[in-house]
């Protein structure tokens, strides 16, 4: 009774804060527009549920060497690059608050090359999002069975069945989707405070750890490479900072209800208010989290399971399903909470995709724009989604849980490498903003801070790649390389052709974007065409050093100009940029030819 009791409140305490999509908001906030409540569903979602797996990645890279009470290095190590990259982002949101993240932040401060890379990078982490989300749900759900690592079969048709599940509920819509995501997340929050209640409890009654046989001892060098290789594993949740950054274009621009509340009462605060103010402000109280769960959450199922000597695939379980079990198990009814709260872990890990298909979308029509990806890819609907783009998007995660076999552990040494190629390119973004906007001691102390973050998501970045060779570290490189090189061949190919008139189709009519964040990506786009055009011309000339004379035959394009001046900082009001080349020109320019 006591089980069926807290099930019953804990479901009505979170159906009753979840936010709840109102039809006259369409109208003042736009298609698909959500606040502060949903914003933590979606987009809190995937870095929320890194619980159920991340840890027990860190333990199982270092178990069976008997290194798992070295874990509070690899925790230490989380925790600082959380508060590194969360400072980071926190920061750069308000600077570039009109969405895209690092890759227009590299586009304003850095090269269009390196647009290009965080451009196609973030669409493969999304996608592997998905991949690695839907698996560990799978994996949950058959360790309640204690079949956990038994068949590969299973995995796949499971991860497929609930990546189609959050497929489904992506495509009706961002009003449906954060009110069942939020509800999941309540419950969950309050049950692994009585799961931690009940770990409590089991320590302070003696319960004897479980007898686990250690497979090697390794050497000093060994040791560390292993640790090297935990740590990465570890932190692979820091795609949610990225996932925010990005995903801003989808949050109104109004302040919540303590903001509101906190300017009108506590004046003397403001400096507080103004932070947390507007859409930046909303993205800010996401990325705020991001600071210390990583590494908290971290923590306490580290020591748990160093206590209780439980790791993935003890007794046919996940690590977090063995804590769950001893946990729950101390209380009247337990049993019933443990399957509950694995059943939960299911469904959380499977809407954990919906931050990666949100910010497929979010990134995709940005792709179309500036010559990436084909056209017919842009279609937004009445409720505000691109659902060609979250099709495409899941079609893609399917195959790969194929190839992969259904394993998790196979899929995770690809996901969370690419992410922190964006974030370093955040990082020295954000430097050369400091150094053009500050003097004296903010400049100076900014820019040091800045460029660490950088240089630190550079070593993460390839320590990701080296600590996981042995796994397909080395593949990822190979991978990496052919997916730079296949854009930049898509980007000087005639689908990567974009004139003034189609650019403004794309962004005004087709995916319905106005304002300052339309402005944005027609600047991006007309900057990339400049660089397609100077890859055509130093292709032209690389040719004519072999013999090879092949003029270019297409037109120089418009010049994009100032970033500021494409803004209209001054007036947001402004009509686009694009306006003075929309009128069909009276006769043909001829080719320019070189």
């Amino acid at each position: 009774m006591l089980a069926i009791g807290l099930l019953i409140l804990f479901c009505a305490v979170a159906w009753r804060a979840a936010p709840r999509e109102r039809k006259e908001d369409a109208h003042v906030h736009g298609a698909g527009q959500i606040g502060l409540l949903a914003a933590v569903a979606l987009f809190g979602v995937d870095y929320f549920t890194s619980y159920y797996y991340a840890t027990g990645e860190l333990m199982s890279a270092l178990h069976p060497y008997g290194l798992q009470k070295y874990a509070y290095i690899g925790v230490a190590f989380i925790a600082l690059a959380n508060l590194a990259f969360g400072a980071l982002y926190l920061y750069a949101i308000g600077v570039f608050n009109e969405g895209g993240g690092s890759y227009t932040a590299s586009m304003r401060y850095l090269t269009p090359f390196l647009s290009l890379v965080a451009a196609v990078v973030l669409i493969e982490d999304y996608t592997l999002t998905i991949v690695v989300s839907a698996l560990s749900g799978g994996d949950q759900l058959l360790s309640i069975l204690n079949l956990y690592g038994r068949n590969w079969v299973w995995h796949f048709l499971l991860g497929a069945a609930l990546a189609t599940v959050t497929w489904y509920l992506t495509i009706r819509g961002r009003g449906d989707s954060s009110f069942v995501t939020f509800i999941l997340l309540g419950v969950f929050v309050q049950l692994t405070l009585v799961m931690a209640g009940g770990l409590v409890m089991a320590v302070q009654r003696g319960l004897p750890p479980a007898v686990q046989e250690i497979v090697a001892s390794p050497s000093l060098g060994q040791a560390g490479y292993h640790m090297l290789t935990a740590t990465m594993k570890g932190i692979v949740a820091l795609t949610g900072l990225e996932a925010v950054s990005n995903g801003i274009q989808f949050f109104k621009n109004e302040d919540f209800a303590l903001v509101r509340w906190g300017k009108q009462h506590a004046p003397r605060w403001n400096g507080l208010w103004n932070f947390y103010s507007g859409k930046s402000g909303i993205g800010r109280v996401v990325q705020t989290t991001f600071l210390f769960y990583g590494a908290g959450t971290t923590l306490f199922l580290t020591y748990f399971s160093l206590h209780f000597n439980v790791f993935d695939g003890s007794f046919g379980r996940s690590l977090v399903g063995n804590l769950a079990f001893i946990g729950f198990t101390q209380l009247s009814g337990g049993t019933l909470l443990f399957w509950v709260y694995q059943i939960l872990a299911v469904a959380l890990l499977a809407a954990a995709s919906m931050t990666a298909l949100q910010d497929a979308q979010a990134t995709e029509w940005r792709d179309v724009a500036i010559g990436e990806i084909p056209e017919v890819i842009i279609y937004r609907d009445q409720r505000g989604t691109f659902t060609r783009s979250v099709t495409i998007t899941f079609l893609a995660a399917v195959v790969i849980m194929l190839l992969v076999r259904g394993r998790t552990s196979v899929a995770v040494p690809f996901y969370g490498i690419g992410v922190f190629m964006p974030i370093a390119i955040m990082g020295f973004a954000v430097r050369k903003h400091i150094l053009a906007h500050f003097t004296g001691r903010r400049r100076a102390w900014g820019a040091a801070a800045a460029g660490l973050a950088g240089t630190l998501s550079t070593f993460i970045f390839l320590a990701q790649i080296v600590g996981k060779w042995e796994e397909g570290g080395w593949i990822r490189l190979l991978t990496f390389t052919v997916l730079i090189t296949t854009a930049h061949a898509l980007l000087i190919s005639p689908i990567g052709s974009r004139s003034p008139r189609q650019i403004h189709r794309i962004v005004r009519e087709k995916a319905r974007v106005q304002g300052g964040m339309a402005s944005i990506v027609e600047w991006q786009s007309l900057k990339m065409q400049e660089y397609r055009y100077g890859l055509l011309v130093g292709l032209s000339r690389a040719g004519e050093l072999i013999g090879v004379h092949r003029p270019i035959r297409v037109d120089r394009p418009v010049a994009a100009g100032d970033y500021d001046h494409a803004l209209h900082v001054d007036d947001p009001m402004a009509p686009s940029l694009l306006a003075p080349y929309l009128s069909p020109p009276t006769a043909p320019e001829p080719a320019t030819r070189r």
